[in-house]
């Protein structure tokens, strides 16, 4: 299967193209920057794994939780790009490429596990999605919540799922304030929604019938509010004062 896969909703730009088993893949600056290295990542690799746009069987997305701005760049791309060439669409959740790229990092040849997946969702709050991954496919147990680090609780284990792995990439930024999630001593894997990760779950995905078409193609918000008022900015800096 030929597959172009992006996500620039978190601080990277990531893009692959996967031409059977081969995959090629292109790492840059998110932000500002993903809209100008996006277009010419892509045909770089396009014409690196010798495909067109027309010889792709759909392209993949990471539609979210992540950056507005982010989120909306890659959508409006593969839009365009989809729309030209006439091919289906993939969102891919961006915390279930979270987990899929903790998966293969960490344990590639474990047949049963599951993955509690973070990302940073600034403003002192972390995106959290839990998954469960059995004999080569993923189902949802949890999805996307926004939560305050210190009011993230762990999954109850259970024997049946596997082992569990915490992904993504709050371990370094809320260290101190995720110290009670972590003490239980689960394994912490540092995690991004690579678009190697998507390449992997488009498959299943397009067999599932879960591509739309270009026009459909939508950014998932969890958040739905981007910046707080003087007030709320205040209010919280009272709650920290009265509580030390």
């Amino acid at each position: 299967m030929n597959l172009l896969a992006i996500d620039s909703g978190t601080e990277h730009l990531s893009i692959a193209v996967g031409r059977g088993a081969a995959v090629w893949q292109y790492a840059g600056a998110g932000g500002a920057r993903a809209s100008t290295d996006l277009i010419g990542g892509v045909l770089d690799l396009l014409a690196q794994a010798g495909l067109s746009l027309s010889a792709l069987d759909a392209i993949a997305f990471g539609a979210g939780p992540g950056s507005f701005t982010g989120l909306r760049t890659a959508c409006s791309v593969v839009q365009g790009l989809a729309f030209g060439a006439k091919l289906p669409v993939v969102p891919v959740d961006s915390l279930l490429a979270v987990a899929e790229d903790a998966r293969q990092t960490a344990m590639a040849d474990v047949p049963t596990l599951h993955v509690l997946a973070l990302l940073d969702a600034r403003m002192d709050e972390i995106y959290a999605a839990h998954y469960a991954y059995a004999h080569g496919q993923w189902r949802v147990l949890q999805p996307s919540v926004l939560v305050r680090p210190e009011a993230l609780r762990l999954p109850a284990l259970d024997a049946s799922l596997g082992p569990m792995l915490l992904a993504g990439n709050v371990f370094g930024v809320y260290a101190d304030r995720l110290a009670a999630a972590l003490s239980a001593g689960q394994a912490t894997v540092p995690a991004l929604p690579t678009a190697a990760a998507m390449v992997r779950l488009a498959p299943a995905m397009l067999t599932a019938g879960l591509a739309v078409d270009a026009a459909q193609a939508m950014p998932h918000y969890v958040r739905d509010k981007v910046a707080k008022t003087t007030a709320e900015r205040m209010a919280e800096k009272a709650a920290v004062a009265s509580a030390t």
